[in-house]
């Protein structure tokens, strides 16, 4: 089994900035992709950043130049990095690893979501 535990949400002005954390443990082999998603009320859920293996990223368009993803990879941990947010970024947001439990077992593992609300 493998468990994921963010942190890091909270409330926030517009302008300001938070650093999630998506912090994985158990029966790890290895990390292929993480990836950070959220949903707004009334919304799908979307994907707004990815990093993979090798270092390669993804983002949205919506929080491209703002925000940044990280991994530590000794640490087996995802970091999302928000600068000047705004308050279409109101979400939970949650993490997703894509984790090898053995050479050839692959599955998909979410985080418990973590609440980040723009407001002032």
């Amino acid at each position: 089994q493998v468990q994921l535990v963010e942190s890091g949400g909270g409330l926030v002005q517009p302008g300001g900035s938070l650093r999630l954390s998506c912090a994985a443990s158990g029966s790890i082999f290895s990390i292929n992709a993480m990836d950070w998603y959220r949903q707004a009320p009334g919304k799908q859920r979307e994907l707004v950043a990815r990093i993979n293996s090798g270092g390669s990223t993804y983002y949205v368009d919506s929080v491209k130049g703002r925000f940044t993803i990280s991994r530590d990879s000794a640490k087996n941990t995802v970091y999302l990095q928000m600068n000047n947010v705004k308050p279409e970024d109101t979400a939970v947001y949650y993490c997703n690893v894509n984790v090898f439990t053995t050479k050839s077992r692959r599955g998909d593992y979410w985080g418990q979501g973590t609440q980040v609300t723009v407001s002032s």
